[in-house]
């Protein structure tokens, strides 16, 4: 089983993540999330701050707020299937950003977020939640996993055209190993929904094409 890839994927822009507001902005800035119900308040929070400069276009500051204070969610900018998206990271809320039209940002559905995989040869950024996982590609959204856990994931590597972890299953109170698919975000296994079925797991192995 192959180790998850920890490679970038090419891209046309430059970022830097700063420890503050710089003391000469650049002209363009904007603020994530734009304009969501129930995220008014969001910058409240605190926030990530990344100066980003495109391959066409002049500089911007992204201001990108926090979803979660908790130091354990992840923050940091990652590179995307899509050379000209940037995926920024903050406090468990991810944010794909289209470095030369910053107006057009999608908040990830997935919160929080709380591991970040780039799947190079799927051309899949794969975000992991508690409970289950969700897939961005050249054209957006990939796919998105059922349930995989009752509560945590652990990914545990990468077979093929599988994605392979453990969830947490309630009544045992053990991990349940599970494989999700990369191609289709189908999976088998896993820890969630065994006791519909008295226990009895789905086998994790191959898929059908």
């Amino acid at each position: 089983m192959g180790r998850v890839e920890a490679a970038e994927f090419p891209h046309e822009w430059r970022a830097e993540v700063l420890a503050k507001s710089p003391l000469i902005a650049p002209a363009r800035q904007f603020v994530y999330p734009r304009q969501i119900a129930g995220e008014e308040d969001a910058l409240a929070r605190g926030a990530l701050l990344v100066q980003v400069q495109p391959a066409a276009g002049g500089a911007f500051l992204a201001t990108c707020a926090l979803g979660f204070s908790d130091p354990a969610m992840p923050s940091g900018v990652w590179a995307c299937p899509n050379p000209r998206e940037m995926c920024a990271v903050a406090g468990g809320y991810a944010y794909a950003i289209d470095t030369e039209a910053p107006e057009r940002a999608t908040l990830i559905g997935l919160k929080p977020v709380t591991q970040v995989l780039g799947m190079i040869a799927h051309r899949l950024l794969v975000f992991v939640g508690f409970h289950r996982m969700l897939a961005w590609g050249v054209d957006g959204l990939a796919w998105e996993t059922a349930r995989l856990s009752w509560e945590g994931i652990r990914v545990s590597g990468v077979e093929g055209d599988a994605l392979r972890g453990f969830g947490w299953e309630m009544n045992a109170d053990a991990e349940v190993e599970f494989a999700v698919d990369l191609r289709t975000g189908t999976h088998t296994g896993g820890g969630f929904g065994r006791a519909d079925r008295g226990g009895r797991d789905t086998p994790v192995g191959g898929f059908r094409r």
